[in-house]
């Protein structure tokens, strides 16, 4: 018992997202999917952003945890 509400509203919901006009901006979406540029049209260089130091690494020795 109980359920009438619940499917009313989501017949109401599925009615609106069926009849609705939708204004999509294909433009936008393509330049959204293409990514890999910034705002100014170049390619971002991500690995000088993570460009890791590995000698950092060897330098601090094995980490042991103390009880």
């Amino acid at each position: 018992m109980g359920r009438g509400r619940a499917k009313a509203k989501q017949t109401k919901v599925a009615r609106r997202l069926k009849y609705q006009t939708l204004d999509t901006d294909f433009d936008a979406l393509q330049r959204e999917l293409r990514g890999g540029e910034n705002a100014d049209g170049q390619p971002e260089d991500y690995a000088a952003e993570f460009d890791v130091d590995e000698q950092d690494d060897e330098d601090e020795g094995p980490h042991r945890r103390v009880s």
